[in-house]
């Protein structure tokens, strides 16, 4: 048999990434379809697929509709022939679920914290993920990969350079997870998680660039720029939580002064009403406490001025602003919007949207278990 070019190969393999692509997007299609759609031979498509059907990767069910003649086989993704694990570490809890391929979730894992001390979030973190494998269903891949979504500085090899919040300084979590549990790890910034979690499956799927603002105890920013992530130089962008909003302000933990999330932050707030919950202060406000409410405000007012200046900065399409204070919105939501009208400048204020998360708290863990399926998917039909 002869054996294929370099260039054969790439070919193939770009074919049948594009195959199972179309079987993921539009699902359910036939065999037909896709050589109609990609413009690609029936043969090769059949190949392809019968390929894909022998990784278990798509499945087929009976007949479908005919157009006269024979009636076509249908194909779809299965979405189960593996599972992804997604953890969101925050200042105060982590969350970790389990998903399969298209990102529903099939178990969760939610613990608060007080303290985070890298080995107490370890010890934490792995608990969870052993009991997700002692739970989870039988499938032909396992788990296809853990990701993690972190807030601090990652660069792109998955270190933990500086998290301020959670007092780390290069962590190495990703050899250490791969020790662990032997498979494919990722390491990435919270905020872009959450806005790619929000782009792939939540409120920021309509839109081209999106500005997403995870407010949490610190404040991190996610960049999509016409529909990619945008990651800077190393991988560090983003840290807008950053930008001094005032010159002589508040000493923040990154150990500068004036910084936005000293003043706009859940850490803020807290501060602010000499409480040690989010979920306190939400109570107060809902049963009529002015001053909670007014706190909310503030913060609210505060939010607003950061985003002004990302607004004008990026001139986006949507604001997403998500985390624990989006929990929150009820109080937060119209001075954010006051300050907006009151400060950004007007052009940049049309066709732009303001939304809160359709993924709840769900947005940074959907996020990495996204970026582990499009690993596996990629790696998968490379083999």
């Amino acid at each position: 048999m002869e054996t294929m070019s370099w260039n054969q190969q790439i070919v193939k393999k770009n074919n049948k990434a594009l195959v199972l692509q179309l079987i993921m997007e539009k699902e359910p299609i036939s065999r037909a379809d896709i050589a109609q759609v990609s413009g690609l031979h029936k043969a090769t498509v059949s190949s392809l697929v019968n390929e894909l059907l022998e990784e278990a990767l798509i499945f087929e069910s009976g007949p479908g509709e005919s157009s006269g003649g024979r009636r076509p086989v249908i194909l779809h993704f299965n979405k189960v022939a593996g599972y992804a694990v997604g953890i969101d570490i925050g200042v105060n809890y982590v969350l970790c679920v389990l998903t399969d391929l298209n990102g529903n979730i099939l178990i969760e894992k939610n613990q608060s914290v007080k303290r985070t001390p890298y080995p107490s979030i370890m010890t934490i973190i792995q608990s969870m993920i052993q009991s997700i494998i002692d739970e989870m269903p039988a499938s032909r891949y396992g788990i296809v990969g853990i990701g993690v979504g972190v807030p601090g500085i990652v660069n792109k090899q998955g270190s933990i350079l500086l998290a301020p919040n959670l007092g780390w300084t290069n962590i190495q979590l990703k050899k250490d997870l791969e020790e662990l549990f032997h498979v494919p790890i990722i390491i990435e910034n919270e905020a872009n998680a959450g806005a790619f979690g929000e782009q792939q499956f939540g409120a920021g799927q309509d839109f081209q660039n999106i500005v997403y603002i995870s407010a949490g105890i610190g404040i991190g920013v996610g960049i999509i720029l016409n529909k990619e992530l945008y990651q800077g130089k190393n991988g560090f962008s983003g840290e807008m939580g950053h930008m001094i909003i005032d010159l002589n302000g508040k000493p923040c933990s990154c150990g500068s002064r004036g910084c936005w999330e000293a003043y706009a932050s859940e850490n803020a707030l807290l501060e602010l009403a000499n409480s040690d919950s989010l979920e306190s202060l939400i109570e107060l406000a809902e049963n009529g406490d002015e001053t909670a409410q007014k706190l909310f405000g503030e913060i609210g007012t505060y939010l607003g001025y950061g985003i002004n200046n990302i607004i004008n900065t990026f001139n986006p399409d949507q604001v997403i602003l998500g985390n624990r204070l989006a929990l929150a919105r009820q109080w937060i939501e119209q001075p954010i919007r006051t300050t907006i009208e009151n400060h950004t400048l007007t052009h940049h204020q049309k066709e732009m949207h303001l939304n809160f998360p359709k993924l709840g708290k769900y947005s940074t863990s959907l996020g990495v278990s996204a970026f582990v399926v499009e690993k596996f998917i990629k790696e998968e039909v490379k083999s």
